[in-house]
């Protein structure tokens, strides 16, 4: 990467994290392993230097899943003990919420599992009425890199809610099959179901169903409303995004 400058950096070594930390304004971290930003964190307010930092998020927003089923409300949960250290350490920070991942959503139609669109059928959630927000992960970045020095989102959290990608699963099935020229074969899976199917998988795909099962069957992420100042394209309104219609015609 041109002008990059790399440090070798472990989380098995905490004085190297505080090494690496002490040479950047900006932290952005994107590990899965969401409590070992402890020590990430422990390492930034060691530092003193660090002007903001961005956890690894970029999904639901948790302070928002308080009510979040089990096994996946682990993840919403470990995500607020890190904020809560951040805010302890007093460490200036952005929280992104960019709910969907195009790449775990669009491909597959919004079905679990799958990455590819089919040509001949698909599996609706529920009445596929619950409205999803897509965004493109190269949008994510993008979002993620203004806001790192704009003071208006300094201890703030900011949602990235691309108003033509807040869509239901079956208006994402209608954009597949105008381009395909057909209709698919539906088949409804309700909630009972869905979740009768969720107990038999293994932990890990429980945690990752039960995000499927808020968005899908709750509509948790477009049940509140989002003010300008929090929302990414109304911040950047310069940053094209790429819309649901768009990303899908790479699978035409």
């Amino acid at each position: 990467m041109q002008g990059a400058h790399l440090v070798s950096a472990s989380f098995d070594d905490y004085q190297s994290l505080v090494d690496a930390v002490s040479l950047a304004d900006v932290v952005i971290c994107a590990i899965h392993q969401i409590l070992l930003q402890l020590k990430l964190v422990q390492a930034i307010k060691e530092a003193g230097n660090v002007k903001r930092f961005v956890p690894s998020e970029f999904g639901t927003d948790p302070a928002r899943m308080e009510e979040a089923m089990e096994p996946g409300r682990i993840t919403f949960d470990d995500k607020m003990v890190v904020r809560r250290a951040i805010e302890e350490a007093g460490i200036p920070f952005t929280y992104v919420a960019a709910n969907c991942f195009a790449g775990y959503f669009l491909g597959g139609l919004c079905q679990p599992g799958f990455i590819l669109p089919s040509r001949e059928r698909v599996t609706l959630l529920g009445d596929g009425n619950q409205k999803g927000i897509y965004v493109d992960e190269d949008d994510i970045a993008a979002y993620t890199l203004k806001a790192i020095d704009d003071p208006r989102t300094l201890n703030k959290t900011i949602y990235v809610k691309p108003p033509k990608n807040v869509l239901s699963q079956r208006e994402v099935v209608q954009i597949w099959e105008k381009y395909i020229g057909k209709e698919l074969q539906k088949t409804v899976l309700s909630e009972q179901e869905f979740l009768a199917v969720m107990k038999e998988q293994n932990y890990a795909e429980q945690v990752g169903l039960t995000h499927y099962y808020h968005v899908c069957y709750e509509g948790c992420l477009a049940s509140f409303e989002v003010d300008d100042d929090q929302e990414a394209t109304k911040l950047y309104p310069e940053v094209r995004y790429t819309t649901v219609e768009e990303y899908l015609k790479r699978y035409v």
